[in-house]
């Protein structure tokens, strides 16, 4: 093997050895600590170099160069940190400040803005420069996402993001010189757009470009009515996520905390969507058996992650047949919720206003599908609530989350196992169908409960997992719909063979989501360390609890008994099942 080849340069007087194709930026953050200002960069997309923040001067070069896309040489002579550089760099944030809105202090990303935090550490305390800034209409039409090209700096992170890690390419730099903006194709609106809803366009952001589209006050005009019977639900992976939008270090389970929080709010009833992740596995698991008895639509694609059905349905819909039928725990939830649970109250299902908790910018969109309607025209998720969302509902109502007792998901829809937590992290799903498949195929639990070959998946994994003497199942498991793309292209071509196959829209599953919590100080979007202890949070939270498979779970033995009937029924399809069909942009019929 040769010897990877090592250059010698030297780094604001400082001599350093790095290997060959380490950028300056890479360099002075590896070897002095030295962090160079940069707005384009994300250590996860490819290499744009447009901001020109990250500038620093070189010997014998007559011009500044990008540190984040100039690869060092030999005897290469650096300076990051020289007055002209200091200077040039708040130049350049001074003009993308003066192109830029005026509100800060309003602003949703006020506080957490990379480029108000860029500004506060440059020392820019002034507006220099005056004249025509650009002019766009905020763009509404999509239910998930909201873009202002006012507030765009063209760091094209979303762009990038788009193409990059979702493999969607809805994104792009429309028109010229000062007219620049980013849009979908043409100019359209992303409701018209081959647009998922995933929101990792809001993740990439490092202003407010793009956010999400908010239905917190819908959801307090809702607790404020006394006609409204308002429920709430919680999706698996917002405890482990939310305490750090009030401090707490990432991966502190939050899972009671919330609940009281969720009380303070207002809600009359709180329910945990893990109940219904419990439901998923019996009816997924259920299904799953029964395509692999009958070798029918094979493999079977989990059906999840709402963005993932979107990119199915719009790039993939030959492979709608494969997916699985059952809904996602929000949707199962919801629909008991207005069914079940309101018959057990006895309130009229019109009065019952349902909240869902999620990590995900493309549950709006589910929410909406006419799927999911109710007899009276409605819908069964009255509103769906990004984790930050929440944090700012909590935030705004006085609550410090972090300084309340932990409390109680109430019956008869609250208790879960440890699968249905680890929904929220990639790979989880499939584990959850493997602990219940594992045990009917056998006829007794597995002797080891952690099915570890699925978990920390990095992009895709495939796996061959031996059942038993006679049977071994070929999985898939990937987040990121680029890296879904990998084995789905592999299944439409007949390439590979696969029994089932676990698709998240967002990296790391649900813990990624394009409605998470914005990374705390000292970590980026796609940081695999961050993600890695929302993760370990999830997982510990299974560790502990008594129940750790789906079918033992009483509560939903008790639900079956009582009202669903047999998994896979009549009722249990009606409520718990649904469809998909090709979805095209408006514009494309």
């Amino acid at each position: 093997m040769s010897q990877q080849q090592m250059i010698n340069l030297t780094i604001d007087g400082v001599p350093v050895t790095v290997p060959k194709g380490t950028t300056i930026m890479q360099a002075a953050e590896q070897k002095l600590g030295v962090k160079i200002p940069r707005l384009c960069h994300h250590p996860k997309l490819s290499i744009q170099g447009s901001c020109r923040v990250c500038v620093v001067e070189v010997k014998g070069v007559p011009f500044y160069m990008a540190s984040c896309s100039v690869q060092v040489w030999e005897g290469m002579e650096i300076q990051t940190n020289s007055p002209a550089i200091r200077q040039a760099r708040r130049d350049i944030l001074e003009l993308l400040l003066d192109n830029h809105p005026r509100a800060c202090l309003t602003c949703v990303r006020d506080g957490n803005c990379e480029l108000q935090n860029l500004a506060y550490t440059l020392g820019v305390r002034e507006r220099l420069f005056d004249g025509e800034r650009k002019r766009f209409p905020i763009e509404k039409s999509s239910v998930s996402i909201v873009r202002d090209a006012e507030k765009c700096i063209l760091c094209g992170r979303c762009v990038r993001v788009c193409a990059e890690v979702q493999g969607v390419h809805n994104l792009s730099q429309q028109g010229r010189g000062f007219t620049t903006h980013v849009a979908p194709a043409h100019g359209d609106k992303m409701d018209d757009s081959v647009c998922i809803q995933c929101g990792q366009c809001v993740n990439a952001c490092p202003t407010a470009a793009f956010v999400g589209h908010s239905d917190s006050d819908r959801v307090w005009k809702a607790l404020g009515d006394p006609t409204k019977h308002v429920v709430v639900q919680t999706a698996p992976a917002i405890r482990a996520t939310v305490g750090e939008g009030f401090g707490m270090a990432p991966g502190t389970p939050a899972t009671g905390k919330l609940v009281t929080a969720l009380r303070r709010l207002g809600f009359d009833r709180v329910f945990d969507t893990n109940f219904t992740a419990d439901l998923t596995i019996i009816e997924e698991a259920t299904e799953f058996l029964n395509r692999f008895k009958n070798n029918d639509r094979l493999p079977l694609l989990t059906s999840c992650s709402p963005g993932w059905v979107n990119f199915m349905e719009r790039f993939y819909p030959e492979l709608i047949p494969n997916a699985s039928s059952c809904r996602s725990p929000m949707s199962m939830m919801s629909s008991l919720i207005k069914t079940y649970y309101a018959q057990k109250e006895g309130i009229d299902p019109k009065d019952v206003f349902v909240v869902a908790i999620m990590p995900c910018t493309a549950k709006k969109f589910e929410a909406q599908r006419p799927e999911f309607a109710t007899p009276d025209g409605g819908q069964e998720t009255d509103a769906s609530l990004t984790t930050r969302e929440l944090i700012f509902m909590i935030k705004s109502y006085g609550i410090d989350l972090a300084e309340l007792e932990d409390g109680e998901f109430d019956s008869p829809l609250g208790a879960s196992s440890g699968a249905a937590d680890i929904f929220g992290t990639t790979g989880g799903v499939l584990e959850a169908a493997l602990r219940m498949a594992a045990e009917v195929i056998n006829g007794e639990p597995p002797a080891q409960m952690e099915f570890v070959e699925v978990r920390a998946v990095e992009g895709l994994r495939v796996r061959e997992l031996k059942v038993n003497n006679d049977l071994t199942l070929r999985v898939g498991v990937s987040n990121g719909l680029q890296n879904a793309k990998k084995l789905l292209d592999k299944v439409v071509s007949g390439e590979e063979v696969f029994h089932i196959i676990e698709v998240m829209a967002c990296p790391g599953g649900c813990i990624g989501g394009g409605g998470q919590p914005y990374p705390p100080r000292g970590y980026t979007i796609l940081d695999p360390k961050l993600l890695a202890k929302r993760a370990k949070a999830l997982y510990t939270i299974d560790l502990n609890k008594d129940v750790r498979s789906s079918n033992h779970n009483p509560a939903i033995k008790a639900l079956y008994d009582e009202f669903l009937g047999e998994p896979g029924g009549e009722t249990a399809h009606r409520l718990l099942h649904t469809h998909y069909q090709p979805r095209l942009p408006r514009g494309i019929r």
